[in-house]
């Protein structure tokens, strides 16, 4: 079955939601939460290699895609109490949630808000905020502007510096995993993404953290080095890492093989 989107209004703000329901109603949703300027279009191709079985719940953050940019830049704490908030108007009260590279700050920031809520947490390609080990100059050089969701050619010349992997030796494939799909981005609201994630770190409460944890970390990814999901893994009392064999688009390069990872981590026979 596909996902329905709509707009969904949480307080004043209005979201672009897209939900794809499960076959089995008894498992909690999985809550995604995207890389910075992407809109959840990006991930339709890792949604629906994953298990069915599973409600993907998606959304545009305030500023991208669908969703109209807000008259203040939010942080992370006040962006996982809407996320909440919207997971209450859908009627869910608990969740699993996966964050990718952006979306991994707001993850571990929900999964701190909300240690009864969220049953498991996902980290893919992500890291601690400002006291992770950084990029390279030129790749973060490259991470400053949002020119690579707008220049075809422009992110085809540097995918494999800023992503690694697949994309250095294919870079012609990022045409398709970052530009076949719907997308509106304004620079306010990639602005307002950034501003989100300035002065942000988890390492103080990652100890803290009680959720089973898988750490999905690209073996070959400028923008998040390895040795970010190295750390992340042994800050937190409860998490397994997992390095895959790609760059920092690996869950979209490597989808099927990381969907099953992912679905095998979610099962609800697991025990963590």
């Amino acid at each position: 079955m596909g996902a329905t989107v709509r707009n969904v209004t949480v307080g004043r703000q209005r979201l672009r939601v897209a939900v794809r329901p499960g076959t089995d109603p008894a498992r909690p949703p999985l809550l995604l939460c995207n890389g910075i300027g992407a809109s959840l279009d990006l991930l339709d191709p890792f949604v629906a290699a994953l298990d069915p079985a599973i409600e993907v719940i998606r959304f545009d953050p305030p500023g991208v895609g669908g969703s109209p940019v807000p008259p203040l830049p939010y942080p992370y704490p006040l962006l996982a109490r809407l996320a909440g908030r919207l997971l209450d108007a859908l009627g869910h009260d608990r969740f699993d949630v996966l964050g990718i590279s952006w979306g991994g700050g707001l993850a571990q920031q929900l999964a701190l808000q909300n240690p009864r809520r969220v049953r498991r947490a996902v980290l893919v390609a992500t890291a601690t905020g400002w006291l992770m080990v950084p990029a390279r100059p030129g790749v973060l050089a490259h991470l400053a502007t949002p020119r690579r969701y707008w220049d075809p050619g422009y992110v085809r010349a540097i995918a494999g510096t800023i992503y690694g992997g697949r994309m250095r030796e294919e870079p012609e494939l990022v045409q398709r995993l970052l530009y076949d799909y719907e997308r509106k981005l304004t620079a306010r609201g990639y602005l307002y993404q950034l501003a989100a994630g300035a002065g942000w770190t988890s390492t103080p409460f990652l100890p803290l953290l009680r959720q089973p944890t898988l750490v999905l970390a690209g073996a070959d990814d400028p923008i998040v080095p390895l040795v970010n999901g190295r750390l992340m893994a042994r800050l937190m009392p409860r998490a397994t890492l997992h390095v895959y064999p790609d760059g920092h688009l690996g869950l979209l390069t490597m989808k099927g093989e990381l969907a099953a990872v992912v679905a095998g981590f979610l099962a609800p026979d697991v025990s963590r």
